[in-house]
């Protein structure tokens, strides 16, 4: 009985450790966060990678007159091979690429933050509106840029 209460023991410490588990320093792992400028017509992060794992993108719109998003794909695909629709936008539900998320639109002299798991490999950092009024498509006139999870 006593053998079986220890072993049953064990098997709970050892079930929590990943929930408990530390950085070589001894701190608890926390989310990179890569800075990135969004403005008319470019996606400038401070970084071009970050390591596996939560990464925080904390985006700046600015403009000067445009609202813009941040679209996170992963993808073997060149930054400007995205499929597109017929306005240039990229056609998110097309092959070659996952989306992982978003960004939403948001406005000029503002900032919004997001954090995703990401796994190594290749992504684009993107802005994917589409401007009726304007007859443009923030990707097609350049809004990407490629960035690597290592």
């Amino acid at each position: 009985m006593r053998t079986a209460l220890c072993s049953s023991a064990m098997v709970v410490l050892l079930l929590a450790l990943p929930a408990c588990s530390k950085d070589d320093d001894g701190t608890t792992p926390t989310a990179t966060t890569v800075t990135v400028a969004l403005q008319e017509f470019a996606v400038l992060p401070a970084a071009s990678s970050a390591p596996a794992g939560d990464v925080t993108f904390t985006a700046t719109n600015n403009g000067p007159d445009d609202q813009h998003e941040l679209l996170v794909v992963k993808t073997d695909l060149d930054p400007g091979a995205l499929p597109v629709d017929a306005n240039g936008a990229v056609d998110e539900a097309g092959a070659g690429f996952e989306v992982i998320g978003e960004i939403e639109p948001f406005d000029v002299d503002t900032t919004e933050s997001v954090t995703f798991p990401l796994t190594s490999g290749a992504y684009v950092l993107a802005c994917n509106i589409y401007d009726e009024a304007e007859n443009e498509a923030h990707y097609k006139l350049g809004m990407r840029t490629a960035f690597t999870v290592t």
